[in-house]
């Protein structure tokens, strides 16, 4: 089941799992477990600066650098399959300063592409309207 309560098939319910592995890496700082969960030609987001990184190298020296500017937390709210392909995750992103202060605390959405049980690509969204 999902988080609204609604019965998930399996593909997607492995997907869920994986992506809740990865946000809790995120969260933690643990690169190296999130990179172990992508392919090796991942594509991700550059959020706060425009544009994507590709590759495990470019994801960690994105993330390296952001966190030593910000300090994000994002936690998944609920899984959406938009029968493409992609899984969307509505996300609540609460972001403080290096000073602790919060800048933004915001609901968003993250749309991934899965390949082979990994993550592929990752790309900010509009949250599909519910």
């Amino acid at each position: 089941m999902n988080n609204s309560g609604h019965q998930i098939g399996h593909p997607l319910a492995e997907h869920i799992t994986l992506l809740r592995a990865a946000y809790a890496a995120f969260n933690a700082r643990d690169i190296e477990a999130a990179l172990a969960l992508m392919t090796r030609d991942v594509a991700w987001p550059r959020a706060f600066k425009g544009g994507f990184v590709c590759g495990p190298e470019e994801v960690c020296a994105y993330w390296t650098e952001q966190w030593s500017e910000i300090n994000p937390k994002v936690e998944p709210v609920d899984f959406y399959s938009d029968n493409n392909g992609h899984i969307l995750v509505k996300v609540h992103q609460v972001v403080r300063n290096m000073e602790g202060t919060v800048v933004a605390s915001e609901h968003v959405g993250h749309r991934f592409t899965i390949v082979d049980g990994l993550i592929h690509k990752m790309e900010v969204r509009a949250l599909p309207p519910r």
